[in-house]
């Protein structure tokens, strides 16, 4: 079942989103850094996933909608693909056209970001590289755009 409707309701959660988050640094699979402190100005979305995963493979057409629609000017997308092999990542991300950093990662790697108990799981970096939100489960390009578009002032 698709949840389009699922607004990002969950992400806010008062006591769970650190206003001063911990800058993460990943090395996506072109060996190219990813860095928080990269992107300030931008949305950053950090999704955890797996190719093994239905709800992460239903969610990345949407991923990949979102980060073409606002990469070149206010939000990027950066997947972390856990618990899969290298060849079965390059295999997905060729097959999906993914068009955002991915980077190959684990559990210790995730930490930087927070806690992953559930795939997928995303985190949501204002422009000023604040961690505002996060959601466990699929999210939709709908719904994030709604959420920023929220929080504009």
């Amino acid at each position: 079942m698709r949840w389009r409707g699922l607004a990002l309701a969950l992400l806010l959660l008062p006591g769970v989103v650190a206003a001063g988050a911990q800058p993460f640094v990943f090395e996506d699979m072109q060996g190219q850094p990813q860095r928080l402190a990269d992107y300030r100005g931008k949305w950053v979305l950090v999704n955890f996933w797996a190719t093994w995963c239905p709800p992460c493979l239903e969610e990345i057409p949407d991923l990949v909608d979102l980060h073409r629609a606002h990469s070149n000017k206010d939000m990027v997308v950066i997947g972390v693909a856990l618990d899969s092999s290298a060849k079965s990542v390059r295999q997905f991300v060729e097959r999906f056209k993914v068009n955002y950093p991915v980077v190959l990662g684990d559990y210790d790697l995730a930490e930087q970001v927070g806690e992953v108990t559930v795939l997928p799981t995303s985190y949501l970096y204002n422009p000023r590289g604040e961690l505002v939100s996060y959601q466990q489960g699929m999210l939709t390009r709908d719904s994030v755009e709604s959420y920023i578009k929220s929080t504009k002032p």
